[in-house]
């Protein structure tokens, strides 16, 4: 057996560097990679790509590295929770690229499964199919799309053991799986970490081949986005 165990955060991030491509998992702030993204802001890097769903929030999540202006590209579906995510692409000091929710989760299985492109029909005839080769299926045009080529895929996972098998658990089972070995290399934090052989392999959602490091992760807030309760009668 391999171990993909680190001790820290620390060195599941080794080799992170200004300019890079990051994916990272999550839906809104569920499941996010909490410690990573505290690490790449501690770490300072800059003129970095960021892949994912969300942007986070101005203070919590992407919006920590949006807050120190390290993030020169954001490739991403929903943005609209972060005004500072918001004041940085309306003055021009943030690329953007906003993908089709769907899309952007198949180019990161693609990636994932060592596919280079696919075709879909998401997007035709918008400014998403802007220079994209087109074609038609069964009567109906798609666009062509390719994988994402990134450094490394940060995710989250409630469970995981020392050969890097992953537990996910109810929404943060979103795009943490098909961003695992979407990337050179993938590093997981998960909130409990157990010896091999401790999971069920039929609970078992991503296998340790497609992770590189994995490490306990520590003190998550596992903020809410939009907190919605009902009124008191």
């Amino acid at each position: 057996m391999i171990s993909k165990k680190v001790d820290d955060v620390q060195a599941a991030l080794l080799g992170v560097q200004s300019g890079m491509t990051f994916m990272l998992g999550g839906f809104g702030l569920c499941g996010i990679p909490e410690n990573a993204i505290g690490e790449l802001v501690s770490l300072g890097v800059d003129e970095i790509t960021c892949i994912s769903n969300n942007a986070g929030v101005d203070d919590f999540g992407l919006g920590l590295l949006l807050q120190k202006h390290q993030i020169k590209k954001m490739i991403s579906s929903y943005v609209g929770e972060n005004d500072e995510f918001e004041r940085q692409m309306l003055s021009g000091e943030l690329e953007v690229e906003l993908t089709p929710q769907g899309t952007l989760a198949e180019k990161c299985r693609a990636a994932q499964s060592g596919f280079p492109a696919f075709f879909t029909p998401a997007g035709y005839g918008t400014e998403i199919a802007e220079g994209k080769e087109t074609r038609e299926f069964n009567g109906k045009m798609h666009v062509l799309e390719e994988a994402f080529k990134a450094d490394f895929s940060f995710v989250k996972a409630w469970k995981g053991d020392e050969a890097g098998n992953l537990v996910f658990k109810g929404t943060a089972r979103n795009f943490n799986p098909c961003m695992c070995g979407a990337a050179n290399i993938t590093v997981a934090e998960v909130e409990e970490l157990v010896p091999v052989g401790e999971l069920d392999p039929n609970q078992i959602h991503v296998p340790g081949i497609f992770v590189q490091r994995i490490f306990q992760g520590r003190d998550y807030e596992k903020r809410i986005e939009q907190r919605t309760i009902r009124k008191r009668d």
